[in-house]
């Protein structure tokens, strides 16, 4: 292990004119314009200047320095998908400065190869350009701690090289921040602004940036300081890179922030810095670490072939339109106008007994679903015919959630002409995230964990149901069936990607509501294939695929086909359709949308049974199961 460090920063123009870079030896570098790997040691030119270009899922970096390691020219932007015109932009803006200059160039990032090989460039992997950089500039560093946009990495240098790095994950990078800082309605510098005056750290969940919300907006809700919430966000991307990709290996000794998130946001590096432990000779930052892969590739890249910017200017522009790694596309959800009619006819039958509250006399029950992302209410009368349903957005809120609910249901109870209820209330019952809450709160009668509230209702609909699938704001609940019994619950844990906030954030990143949203996709012809990861990756697949020409309709579609795949390959781990039975029940707000449900009977080839009321099927369970404990006790007392 290195010695600890004099010096917490480093003036990367200085280190780059007075060190002394440490050549790659037998790393490989990737000659796409050959198509041949060879040995660095082999060198094919002693050029006087070097150019890097460091390709990232939401940013660009270029850097040019000399045969002395002297920084010429370098920049970082944004490139909002479209890297071609990117890089072309700042292609342009270093020719100014000396485009007629042989130089040699190389490429890394995880969106560079593909530029690579439309330019014929070399191609450096980006763990071998950042290695390279360390340990030519900043070689006693132990430990590199490194944000991107949408990726996060930790590099141990002592005994050996070891990355490790966010795979199906993107919560805790930059693109995090990006999304806490909207909803804090600032921008990233605003929010390190915001997080210089906190006091106070609040737990945030930092997994998954669709649960994240859900803290951070009860905090916004009861008052907390927008300080103390900024710094809190910061807090938990430190929290999810240690505990997410350190695993329990111990980050010791001289520990390097690189990345621009880290550059550009002191007071995040402040939070790792004070969660590690850190001393002021411990930390290593080096000025310009928002650009330390893009030097680390024009280093590894030292012995490619001499070109100039004029001709890789040249080459960009007889690129044209072409286009390469398309989106892959699907099959349309309705092959005709007729499907989709047989097919809303079809759903229309599964429809639970309703009367009207107004002309109901008697004793009622009812049910109280609170979840994670909306509040749900049912009241059903002694025969279980639904007399009134109530379904919002919690805000974050659940008690003024179930204040508005229960307001509007005592309004609608009819009375007599002397103002005296015409219904009792026969028993409460309360399930769902809100459970314990509300059972004080309100002084329910009973409360019931949600599988089993959710297993009620569907019975009633369906007797001989197999398997429930219920997707909600949150969660995803799926329970298999045998002979009336729950045998298997699956739940999704640390990820939203396949449940109803995932589609309701691209809805209202377009302007849509859900409901307009949803509609788009039942005539799309090309729905695009956007797999089943995170929001924050899908975000980058959904910008690609609208420069391809896709429609609102197609990546609606395409979220649908996600939805359904997150939850029948990630959660259920389902392997062959038979497995789920004949008898297929699907509940859950989500299952509103006529998309997902139809991308769910496409995918699993079997018809399910959507309750119209499917939205609040665990509400009326519990109201089902109050009934059930009111005759009981009624039975028991005769």
């Amino acid at each position: 292990m290195t010695g600890a460090h004099q010096t917490t920063a480093v003036n990367q123009s200085t280190a780059l004119s007075q060190g002394t870079p440490l050549e790659p030896t037998q790393d490989a570098v990737l000659n796409t314009a050959s198509g041949a790997v060879r040995d660095t040691m082999g060198g094919t030119a002693n050029a006087s200047y070097h150019l890097g270009i460091d390709v990232g899922s939401t940013t660009v970096k270029l850097v040019v320095f000399d045969a002395d390691n002297k920084v010429l020219f370098s920049d970082y932007q944004r490139h909002h998908t479209d890297i071609r015109a990117t890089i072309a932009e700042i292609i342009a803006k270093a020719a100014k400065g000396f485009g007629d200059k042989d130089l040699t160039v190389a490429i890394t990032g995880s969106g560079g190869l593909l530029l690579a090989q439309w330019l014929k460039l070399d191609f450096v992997q980006e763990v071998i350009a950042s290695k390279t950089a360390v340990e030519a500039f900043i070689p006693n560093t132990d430990v590199a701690i490194e944000l991107g946009g949408e990726d996060a990495k930790i590099i141990y240098f002592n005994q050996g090289i070891e990355q490790r790095m966010n795979g199906t994950c993107a919560g805790g990078t930059g693109a995090f921040i990006d999304q806490m800082a909207s909803l804090m309605n600032t921008d990233a510098d605003g929010l390190d602004e915001l997080a210089r005056g906190a006091s106070m750290i609040y737990p945030i969940a930092s997994r998954c940036g669709v649960f994240a919300k859900t803290d951070v907006q009860p905090l916004l809700n009861e008052g907390a300081r927008r300080e103390d919430i900024a710094a809190s966000i910061f807090q938990s991307v430190v929290t999810q890179t240690i505990s997410g990709l350190a695993c329990g290996r111990p980050i010791r000794g001289n520990v390097a922030f690189l990345g621009g998130p880290l550059q550009y946001l002191p007071e995040l590096e402040k939070r790792f810095i004070h969660t590690l432990n850190l001393s002021p000779e411990q930390v290593i930052k080096p000025d310009d670490a928002h650009l330390f892969v893009a030097w680390g590739a024009a280093l590894a890249g030292k012995n490619s072939a001499l070109l100039t910017l004029s001709e890789i200017d040249s080459r960009l522009k007889a690129l044209g339109d072409t286009q390469g790694s398309e989106v892959v596309r699907l099959a349309p959800l309705f092959g005709t106008t007729e499907d989709y009619a047989t097919f809303i006819k079809r759903h229309a039958s599964a429809t639970i007994p309703k009367a009207a509250l107004s002309e109901y006399r008697g004793v009622a029950f009812l049910g109280i679903d609170a979840g994670s992302t909306t509040f749900k209410a049912a009241l059903i009368g002694e025969d279980g015919q639904l007399l009134k349903q109530y379904y919002a957005n919690n805000g974050g809120d659940v008690l003024k959630a179930a204040k508005l609910a229960l307001g509007e249901i005592f309004a609608e109870l009819p009375v007599d002409e002397d103002g005296a209820a015409l219904v009792e209330f026969g028993h409460v019952t309360v399930t769902g995230y809100g459970e314990g809450l509300l059972l004080e709160a309100l002084r329910a009668d009973s409360g019931e964990i949600e599988t089993i509230a959710h297993l009620r209702g569907a019975q009633q609909l369906c007797p001989d149901v197999e398997f429930i699938l219920d997707i909600g704001g949150q969660d995803m609940k799926c329970l298999r069936v045998k002979n009336g019994v729950i045998e298997q619950i699956m739940l999704n844990e640390a990820c939203s990607s396949g449940c109803g906030s995932f589609i309701e954030s691209f809805a209202v990143s377009l302007g849509m509501s859900i409901e307009e949203f949803a509609r788009t996709a039942i005539e799309a012809k090309s729905p695009v294939d956007l797999g089943s990861r995170c929001t924050v990756f899908m975000n980058s697949r959904v910008k690609q695929a609208q420069k391809e020409g896709a429609t609102v309709g197609d990546i609606s579609a395409g979220l649908s086909y996600s939805v359904i795949k997150n939850a029948l390959f990630k959660v259920i781990k389902i392997r062959d359709p038979k497995d789920v039975g004949e008898h297929v029940v699907v509940q859950g707000g989500t299952f509103l949308n006529d998309a997902v449900l139809r991308s769910f009977e496409n995918l699993l080839g079997r018809e399910a049974i959507r309750p119209d009321i499917a939205g609040t099927m665990g509400a009326y369970g519990a109201a089902l199961l109050a009934r059930d404990r009111y005759y009981a006790a009624v039975k028991e007392a005769a």
